[in-house]
C-alpha cells in the first residue's frame, strides 16, 4: 500500500560539501567519511594538499586515500565523473573527490594540473593565505595572478577542474573570475560584509562569482561566520545575504569541517603564525566548526526561512553539481 503522499513526497536531495579536511598524512583511515553517508549526503570533496605540503607528501596522500577508496568500493566512489555523483547519489554510496589548497604543489610546471586532476583532483586554488609565484594570497600584499598564473588558470579550464578562489586575495579573484572560461567557485567562504575578516569575501566578489555563473560555498568555521559561532541561525544570516544580493543559484556550502584538527598538516619548521595569523582570530586549539551532521540542521532552516523547495535542493547540492557539469568536460581528443 501506498503511503499517503509518496508520489507527492520530493526525491532526495543531493547533499554537497564543497571541502573537508582529512589529516595530510599517508595511508589515512578515511573511515570518518561515513558520518556523510549516514546524514544521507553524496559527494564530498577532501583536501590532499596546501602550499606549504611538498609534492612528495602530497603524492602519497593521494596515493593513500585513492587505495583505501578503492577497498571501500561497496560504500565510496572516487569520482570521476558527473555520473558518478548520480549513481553513487541512487545507490546509497559517498561520492568523494580531492581539492588542492594552493598551486606551489605544480612546481611552476602546467603539465602537472593534467596529471593531479587524472589522480582524483577535481578543484584547486591557487594560492593558500600567502603569495607564491603563481597567485596571491588572502593575507598577504593584495597581489594578482602573474603572468604564469593566467596560464595556469587557462589549463585548470582545460583540464577539466573547478576553478576556485578560496583563500586567494582579492585581486587575484577577481582576476581569476575575469578571464576564466567556465564557472568560478568560492568552495568555503563567507560574506565580509557579515563579518569583516579577510577569508571571507566582499560585494564585488560575490557578484563577480555569480556573473560566472558559480556558486558560494559558505563555511561552518567560527571566526568566519562571527565571534567563533557556529550556530545554524548565523549562517543562516550568511544565507540570506547572498540569496538577496545574487539569488539562491549561486549558493551552496563547503562547511570546511577538519577531521582530526590538522594533525600533521604542517611540516617541521613551517611557522604556523605566517599561515593562520593569531591576529586574525586563529587559534586551531579553539576554533569551532560545524559537524557534517548540521547539513540536516540546515536543510530544516532554509525549509523554515520559506525558501522554495528546489532553491533548497539547489543549494544542498545542485548548484555545485551544475558547476561541476560545466568545468569538469574536456574538449574531445
Amino acid at each position: 500500500m501506498t503511503a499517503p503522499n509518496a508520489i507527492n513526497a520530493p526525491p532526495r536531495p543531493l547533499i554537497w560539501d564543497a571541502h573537508a579536511c582529512m589529516p595530510i598524512l599517508p595511508n589515512q583511515d578515511l573511515s570518518e567519511l561515513e558520518r556523510y553517508r549516514a546524514i544521507g549526503a553524496s559527494f564530498v570533496s577532501i583536501n590532499v594538499g596546501m602550499d606549504f605540503n611538498p609534492l612528495s607528501q602530497i603524492i602519497r596522500v593521494i596515493a593513500g586515500f585513492r587505495d583505501w577508496l578503492g577497498h571501500n568500493a561497496d560504500r565510496f566512489t572516487l569520482v570521476d565523473t558527473v555520473e558518478d555523483i548520480m549513481a553513487a547519489h541512487s545507490s546509497g554510496r559517498l561520492a568523494v573527490s580531492f581539492d588542492l589548497e594552493g598551486s606551489m604543489m605544480l612546481e611552476d610546471d602546467l603539465a602537472m594540473i593534467g596529471l593531479f586532476r587524472d589522480l582524483g583532483v577535481r578543484q584547486i586554488h591557487l594560492a593558500y593565505n600567502r603569495n607564491n609565484s603563481i597567485a596571491g594570497g588572502c593575507h598577504d600584499v593584495d597581489r594578482g595572478l602573474t603572468p604564469l598564473g593566467r596560464e595556469v588558470v587557462r589549463e585548470i579550464n582545460a583540464a577539466g577542474m573547478m576553478m576556485d578562489c578560496s583563500h586567494s586575495s582579492r585581486r587575484t579573484s577577481l582576476e581569476i573570475m575575469e578571464i576564466s572560461s567556465k564557472p568560478v567557485i568560492f568552495s568555503h567562504a563567507n560574506v565580509r560584509a557579515l563579518k569583516d575578516h579577510p577569508r571571507n569575501v566582499d560585494d564585488e566578489q560575490i557578484d563577480a562569482c555569480a556573473a560566472t555563473d558559480g556558486v558560494i560555498g559558505l563555511s561552518g568555521i567560527g571566526i568566519f561566520l562571527g565571534d567563533n559561532d557556529i550556530s545554524v541561525e548565523t549562517l543562516m544570516r550568511h544565507v540570506d545575504y547572498l540569496a538577496e544580493r545574487v539569488g539562491p543559484r549561486h549558493i551552496g556550502f563547503g562547511l570546511d569541517f577538519t577531521f582530526e584538527a590538522l594533525t600533521g598538516d604542517l611540516p617541521p619548521g613551517e611557522n604556523t603564525d605566517h599561515w593562520w595569523p593569531a591576529s586574525l582570530g586563529y587559534d586551531l586549539g579553539q576554533m569551532r566548526y560545524m559537524e557534517p551532521e548540521r547539513f540536516l540542521d540546515i536543510a530544516e532552516a532554509l525549509d523554515k526561512a520559506g525558501y522554495r523547495r528546489d532553491d533548497i535542493d539547489a543549494m544542498l547540492g545542485a548548484n555545485f553539481l551544475r558547476v561541476a557539469n560545466a568545468s569538469w568536460s574536456r574538449p574531445a581528443a
